[in-house]
């Protein structure tokens, strides 16, 4: 799944414009509406980087054998470097993110193929990395139409055309290598404050898989549904610049995964329904202390992972279902 790691944040444009943007990973710390950068063109815009710590994550299949000959998850706690940008024009929206993933040593560098060896696995003292790109864009079929065909008042605000792709690519013994595109229809829903949008998508992925032995490495998963949900909304009740943002991400099972003579490999399970969920409370510092809203936010979270990557979770593979908490911060740079 792409994680996906989206940043509930930054999809404020949303709440500018008639669709918003959808992540990941998003995949992906909120934001509020800023002005325009130019007002020829853009209706918002706006980019941020930002830092979070998360602990704990799981990794599917690295587990730790306990002495009564059970199996438990192995924990591990991210760093996480993130660079987005979202914005908003007179026909839709873009989003873009990119989230540098620093594990604990728990989950080490390594791969099950290094150079000059034959066959022998090699782990590294040291933390994986990883980093993972995601883009969203919408056209938003009232302005493509002139016409308000596509709203209804009180309940939906606009109907868009949804589009995008994720990209990985992680250093550690399975070698992810993930692509994946998307497509379908957004739905904004008309709500009070803040924002509320639906995605419904066709999603088809690609991936790498480092224990099968080539040319089966490389695998095609099946074209399935897939559901994004993202959302903002102020929490004013309280007499403070905070908000409760988030996203909901489900991708129905997609297959065992083919390999390029078109056959499921017999390392590969078949995948379950995918659940990704993370909560943000946001507060905007800047305007809390400075009167300056829109410069730099603090934010905690907590995230919840069903069937990671759409792997399930069997009585000798753990790591698939994953709950953890985060607290970072964002600086809006422009």
């Amino acid at each position: 799944m792409f994680a996906r790691i989206l940043t509930a944040a930054v999809l404020g444009v949303a709440a500018m414009c008639p669709a918003g943007a959808a992540d990941v990973p998003a995949k992906k710390a909120p934001a509020a509406v800023v002005p325009p950068v130019d007002a020829s063109f853009f209706v918002f815009s706006d980019t941020q980087i930002s830092y979070r710590y998360q602990f704990p994550t799981v990794t599917p299949g690295v587990q730790i054998l306990q002495a009564n000959g059970t199996f438990r998850s192995r924990e591990a706690p991210k760093q996480i470097l993130n660079i987005a940008h979202a914005d908003a024009w007179a026909y839709g929206t873009n989003f873009f993110s990119l989230d540098i993933l620093k594990s604990g040593s728990q989950f080490p560098a390594g791969t099950t193929n290094p150079p000059g060896s034959i066959g022998a696995p090699y782990f590294a003292d040291y933390g994986n990395t990883e980093a993972y790109g995601l883009y969203r864009g919408t056209l938003s079929l009232n302005a493509l139409t002139n016409t308000k065909a596509f709203a209804v008042a009180g309940l939906v605000k606009d109907v868009s055309l949804s589009f995008g792709f994720d990209a990985n690519s992680q250093n550690d013994a399975f070698g992810s290598k993930k692509r994946d595109v998307v497509g379908g229809l957004n739905i904004a829903f008309d709500v009070p404050a803040g924002f509320l949008n639906l995605s419904a998508h066709a999603y088809k992925e690609w991936n790498r898989n480092g224990f099968n032995t080539q040319p089966d490495r490389d695998q095609s998963f099946n074209t399935v549904p897939e559901f994004e949900i993202v959302y903002s909304f102020p929490l004013s009740f309280t007499g403070l610049p905070l908000s409760v943002t988030g996203f909901n991400n489900i991708v129905l099972p997609k297959g065992r995964g083919i390999s390029r003579d078109l056959t499921a490999y017999a390392f590969n399970p078949p995948r379950g329904l995918e659940f990704l969920s993370r909560t943000n409370l946001v507060l905007d510092v800047g305007k809390l202390v400075y009167d300056q809203p829109n410069k730099v936010d603090v934010f905690v979270g907590f995230q919840y992972w069903l069937n990671k990557f759409g792997n399930v979770e069997t009585a000798t593979f753990k790591g698939t279902e994953e709950k953890s908490f985060l607290a970072g911060v964002a600086f809006h740079v422009f």
